[in-house]
């Protein structure tokens, strides 16, 4: 340095010294500045001031030589300490030297600039926070160094400074936060637990309400959630939880839209094996679940973003249970915000139809019902990872819900072959509330959600099944879906569709009433999708023959509980009629014969059946017979419940130009297994009266006949030797036994409208077709030496 130069009012002594190596001499130079910076301050001279400040930040803080920034240094600290209360006045030329000095590379050097500082600070006091942005910064930087002496004093300054924000009010909130916004997404340790303990202080701080400002900063808390020192997560725990007991304390002041994404992005966990993701994750879900209780509505158009981060959480085990019963909660609170307002259309919404919410009464289901059953989605491959959804227009002015994203969300989901049951169940719930609630919108869904909720029947779980029928059934029987046209479901997978009977129309009967929906006033309205389900799912039974198999009779006794089991009846008979694939129509007939016969849940349509009473029931029975007719034995039985046992006797004749396979006697087998069992009890009772039911007798010899003599050929054999003598059963008064003969035969009256005759035509058709393909199949292994015959 030019020690010639003109320093004054700083003498040449004092000069000297700030650029001595050692501290002691630069001391007292720095107190020689403060005795002559005093006399200033009593003769009220700011113009010499500023003078001996100018010198010792131009010529001295930001020198090159380091000894000479050090004197600076300690001669801009004496400078403050003499100005007193008056430093204000001074602040910004006596805090930018040393500030820029922090940058310096001599840690020395940077400890003097902290020490320099925290000495400006403390005289300053609440004068310093107009250039808080600037220390806050410097801070900053110094919170990370280094050298832990340099670190040391920096913690000291930045509690002196913590002192001074807490006990004033006047700090300037608005102009901080962007700064706060910017060095909360710093990655070094050290910054992140400054920063943290900053946002810590200044939310305890009662005249501070930095929760305003929290969408801005909540994203960077959640990174430094994250933080591999347990030190800093704890900390970060600690202000998170504060922030959301004042949410909870003043919900209508809180912008909960603005966060709900934030919460949504980290409510997904990325990367599942660093167990820190899981602190973020299970607070970000609390947070959530806090959010939908206390905003209700608001959180209605973040529903996808929202689905997206808690169903899969919905399958978490035992070791995230805390985040699984958070997302439970999440899932549960927004499903109940869906109301049947939602239904409305838009225009409806813009012309200011926002009175009270529609009546739940005229709903097909109650609200109770609707959150004990649950949902299905859809199989269209080309969703798209969302994750999260941004409302089209943030200033609406009624909340909507996007049931478009939802539907979109809850489809991928249930694609997923990854996705966990629990999942799959809540994706299906949510599909039948959705149906529940807004059928009108969802039934424009419906023709992409069909092909996935028809692959769902498939699933491993008997939960998830039930579930999915349920959505199936709401779709088949609800109002929304009375349309003449309901769309395609045409199937991709190259084999023709079935074919719906011509003149058969969605849940229509053979009845002579002219309406298109069931006459039987216990029966539900079946809509235009109950045929396309129909014809939907026994077109995948007889694709899928395991399924068929292992889940076909599960499946269609469920349905017979969630629809009408007429309905089910007929419609398949109906399908099954015009079904090409001979094979499987006979299983298929055979599948619901054996369901007809055996299961609780077609009491009543057994019942229906039984007596052909009504012309309701003789139409019925028609109807399954002719498909019935592909399974002979499962002919003879369905006469036996109707009481047809003449014409069960003339097929029973028939049989003998049938091909009597393996197969053919283990269904007469087991036919016979049936006639023991309670549902043919009053059958069994019928042959005690031998003159009114001569066909029965004959027609169990002729099944008789037709076994082997097996263990059920012993148990026919037996059962017809207990047949009783008709002498010996008549009564003393002839003239009661002459009115039970008239009642029985007023009984069967109601049968002689049926033309038998043309029902055997039909059964030699359907046969001649079966003996037909049987050959084909013959004639083709025939010329396959190398293949065995079946």
């Amino acid at each position: 340095m030019n020690t010639e130069k003109d320093f004054s009012p700083l003498t040449p002594n004092i000069v000297r010294a700030l650029n001595d190596k050692l501290y002691e001499k630069r001391k007292v130079a720095a107190l020689e500045i403060e005795k002559l910076v005093r006399e200033f301050v009593a003769q009220n001279n700011s113009t010499q001031i500023r003078h001996v400040i100018q010198i010792l930040a131009s010529e001295f803080a930001l020198s090159q030589h380091p000894h000479s920034r050090k004197g600076g240094l300690i001669g801009l600290a004496a400078c403050s300490i003499a100005l007193g209360k008056d430093s204000g006045l001074y602040l910004k030329e006596l805090i930018e030297p040393v500030l820029t000095c922090f940058n310096d590379s001599d840690s020395r050097l940077r400890y003097y600039a902290c020490e320099a500082l925290y000495n400006i600070v403390k005289v300053a006091r609440g004068a310093v926070l107009p250039h808080f942005n600037l220390l806050f910064d410097g801070l900053s930087k110094l919170a990370a160094d280094p050298d832990p002496n340099v670190k040391s004093g920096s913690e000291l300054l930045d509690r002196l400074l913590k002192d001074i924000v807490t006990e004033s009010n006047k700090f300037d909130l608005v102009a901080f936060v962007p700064l706060l916004r910017e060095r909360i997404y710093s990655n070094n340790q050290y910054a992140r637990q400054f920063i943290i303990s900053w946002i810590h202080v200044l939310e305890s701080v009662p005249d501070i309400n930095l929760l305003d400002y929290l969408p801005e900063i909540l994203d960077g808390l959640f990174q430094i959630l994250g933080d591999n020192s347990k030190e800093i997560r704890k900390t970060c725990e600690v202000v998170l939880g504060e922030f959301l007991k004042e949410i909870k304390k003043t919900p209508s002041s809180v912008k909960f839209a603005e966060m709900a994404n934030i919460l949504v992005i980290h409510c997904q966990v990325a990367d599942e094996t660093k167990l820190t993701n899981d602190l973020i994750q299970l607070t970000a879900m609390t947070w959530m679940r806090e959010f939908i209780q206390l905003a209700g509505r608001v959180m209605l158009p973040y529903s996808s973003g929202i689905l997206t981060a808690v169903l899969p959480c919905l399958s978490y085990d035992d070791r995230k249970k805390n985040t699984k019963e958070a997302a439970s909660a999440c899932n549960h609170s927004l499903m109940k915000l869906v109301t049947p307002e939602d239904d409305e259309e838009e225009e409806e919404q813009k012309s200011g139809s926002t009175g009270s919410p529609s009546r739940e009464d005229g709903q097909p289901k109650t609200e109770a019902d609707s959150n004990d059953m649950l949902n299905a989605s859809q199989e269209s491959v080309g969703f798209s990872n969302i994750s999260f959804f941004t409302p089209a227009s943030a200033d609406r002015p009624q909340v909507t819900l996007d049931l478009d994203g939802i539907v979109q969300v809850l489809g991928r989901h249930l694609h997923d072959s990854s996705t966990g049951m629990m999942t799959r169940i809540a994706v299906l719930k949510w599909l039948y509330h959705l149906y529940i609630k807004t059928p009108r919108k969802m039934f424009r869904h419906t023709d992409s959600l069909f092909p996935m909720l028809l692959k769902t029947l498939s699933d491993e779980s008997d939960e998830v099944i039930l579930k999915d029928l349920e959505v199936l059934a709401e779709i088949a029987s609800s109002p929304a879906g009375q349309t003449d046209q309901a769309g395609s479901c045409e199937s991709t997978d190259g084999k023709p569709e079935l074919k719906v009977p011509e003149g058969a129309k969605p849940g229509q009967q053979h009845s002579t009433g002219s309406k298109a929906l069931d006459s039987s006033p216990s029966t539900p309205s079946m809509n235009s999708y109950f045929y396309k389900f129909m014809i939907n799912l026994l077109k995948r039974l007889s694709l899928e023959r395991k399924l068929l198999e292992n889940r076909g009779a599960f499946i269609i006794r469920q349905l017979c509980l969630l629809l009408h089991a007429e309905n089910i009846f007929h419609s398949m008979a109906d399908i099954l009629l015009k079904e090409e694939d001979l094979k499987f129509a006979s299983t298929m007939v055979q599948t619901l014969n054996t369901i007809l016969l055996t299961s609780a849940e077609l009491f009543q349509l057994r019942n229906q059946l039984k007596d052909l009473r009504t012309q309701e029931s003789c139409a019925l029975f028609c109807c399954l017979y002719r498909s019935w007719c592909h399974n002979p034995v499962a002919t003879v039985s369905l006469c036996f419940l109707t009481q047809n046992y003449k014409h069960a006797y003339d097929l029973i004749q028939k049989f003998g130009d049938l091909e009597v396979t393996v197969d053919f006697l283990m269904e007469v087998d087991k036919l016979v297994q049936l006639i023991e069992s309670p549902i043919f009890t009053y059958l069994r009772l019928q042959l005690l009266d031998v003159e009114n039911n001569p066909y029965l007798i004959k027609a169990l010899y002729g099944l008789l006949m037709l076994l082997p003599q097996s263990q059920a050929f012993q148990l026919l054999s037996h059962r017809l030797r207990c047949v009783p003598n008709p002498e010996l059963m008549r009564t003393v008064d002839e003239s009661k036994y002459m009115d039970s003969k008239q009642q029985v035969a007023s009984k069967r009256a109601s049968h002689t409208q049926m033309d038998y005759n043309e029902l055997l035509q039909h059964f030699d058709r359907v046969q001649s077709k079966h003996l037909e393909v049987r050959h084909q199949r013959s004639g083709r292994a025939s010329d396959h030496p190398d293949r065995k015959l079946m």
